[in-house]
């Protein structure tokens, strides 16, 4: 039972470390999303974010092709890494019951 407790344990400590660098990753990736918006005939983009509940536009002017791909990517990435970051708290969360004993006298 030490075995398989020490395994736990240790995958609790990979998990958590996960948890902290995919954190890290969106503070790093630039918040919101890019949305154009039509003037006059014209196309100007805008960076649109929420602070403190509100919707708050930053305007980006009229982009190139390579800047419209970047916050595309960037929309992706930061998916991406909320999508990991949701399953490793959920594996955290797992764990920390087995070792609890919950899932065992379940089992």
């Amino acid at each position: 039972m030490k075995i398989i407790k020490g395994v736990l344990e240790e995958e609790l400590a990979k998990a958590m470390l996960a948890q902290g660098e995919y954190e890290k990753a969106l503070t790093v990736l630039p918040r919101g999303v890019l949305v154009k918006k039509l003037v006059k005939g014209y196309q100007y983009y805008y960076l649109m974010s929420r602070e403190k509940g509100k919707v708050r536009f930053e305007y980006k002017g009229k982009l190139l092709g390579k800047d419209i791909k970047y916050y595309d990517a960037v929309k992706k990435d930061r998916a991406r890494f909320r999508n990991l970051l949701s399953e490793v708290k959920r594996r955290i969360a797992f764990i920390k019951k087995v070792l609890r004993g919950k899932e065992l006298r379940a089992a």
